[in-house]
């Protein structure tokens, strides 16, 4: 009986030697993943919203606005191993305003448009941004109201972390410049400079 059940075994033994020989040179065996199962991905479209606190300076004038911005933003991201990058666009609502002699000067809104590119460490992604940023630079003096929608650029640097499957929180620095354009009210050529520093969640789908 005993030689009958180590026969049994030896020819188990051989069929699976033949079947591991079956597989080509170099080929994964089943089930196997290139990466650990829970690596975090940020590739995909995303919203969310976010608070901060601008401040700046209107060329041409003392007026030095500043105040808490909130708004929306929206954007994909595309992956290629750790190197992460994409698209996004904001649009913002601001409390910025500051008033010297009888100049007022307010940024009341402002938005961005923008590419963002970065390095992710898991669930942990540093980047860089640029690109296009505009809005209204609105000024008030002896009781005469002057708005302009500017256009200008935009850069900066944020870092983004993953706290759940679909949730990401942020904080972004971003330099904004409205350009120049002619106000009645000063005679001269007046922008909006300033930078932004602020706190935002996205929900990614």
């Amino acid at each position: 009986m005993s030689r009958i059940a180590f026969a049994a075994l030896m020819t188990a033994g051989l069929a699976g030697s033949a079947q591991a020989a079956d597989i080509p040179y170099g080929s994964r065996a089943p089930y196997t993943v290139n990466q650990p199962l829970n690596a975090y991905s940020w590739a995909g479209p995303y919203l969310g919203g976010n608070i901060g606190y601008a401040w700046g300076s209107v060329d041409n004038n003392p007026t030095r606005p500043s105040g808490f911005a909130g708004g929306v933003q929206g954007g994909y991201n595309w992956q290629n191993g750790p190197f992460v990058y994409g698209l996004e666009a904001d649009l913002q609502a601001s409390g910025a305003n500051d008033r010297f002699a009888p100049w007022k000067f307010s940024n009341p809104w402002f938005g961005t448009v923008r590419g963002r590119a970065g390095y992710a460490i898991n669930n942990v992604l540093f980047y860089g941004t640029g690109g296009l940023a505009f809005g209204e630079l609105r000024g008030r003096a002896l009781g005469v109201t002057e708005s302009h929608t500017n256009a200008g650029w935009t850069a900066g640097v944020g870092a983004e972390f993953g706290f759940a499957q679909n949730w990401t929180a942020k904080i972004e620095y971003l330099y904004v410049d409205l350009s120049d354009s002619r106000f009645a009210i000063t005679g001269m050529p007046n922008g909006y400079q300033f930078g932004l520093v602020r706190l935002g969640v996205n929900y990614r789908f």
